[in-house]
């Protein structure tokens, strides 16, 4: 009898963590992603001359959740940038108005990853490229 309520205790103690568990929706390495062709808008004129034209990048698959990215030109110049689709991650929030404000300084893709959102970053790069390589 002494060591029935040790024993029952302990088999508790080990069947929480089993009650616990919450399985990851990850079932493994998921074949590659099929990635949309990248949008592009059909260059609008505006009053001083120069073309505008709007660039959806494409959708890139991360670990954290897919990115893709809009990217409006005035002429050749990247005049803004903006997160169609981000993961909904607190370091993702803080990171995207940090590469934004790189890629508007660069004028290009070639810019530097945020410390502590580096596969945000990653993402948000590769779908900034294929928005660059689409409008040529």
């Amino acid at each position: 009898m002494k060591r029935a309520l040790p024993v029952l205790v302990l088999s508790v103690a080990g069947l929480i963590p089993v009650w616990r568990y919450a399985p990851s929706h990850d079932t493994g390495p998921a074949p590659a992603p099929a990635q949309a062709a990248p949008a592009s808008t059909p260059p609008a004129s505006s009053s001083g001359g120069t073309t505008t034209t709007v660039v959806a990048g494409s959708l890139v698959d991360t670990e954290k959740g897919p990115v893709r990215v809009e990217v409006t030109f005035d002429g050749d110049e990247i005049a803004s940038v903006r997160m169609l689709r981000q993961p909904d991650h607190p370091q993702t929030t803080a990171a995207v108005p940090k590469l934004i404000e790189e890629t508007l300084r660069a004028q290009s893709a070639d810019i530097d990853t945020v410390s502590g959102a580096t596969v945000t970053s990653d993402g948000y790069k590769e779908s900034l490229q294929a928005a660059l390589d689409a409008k040529g």
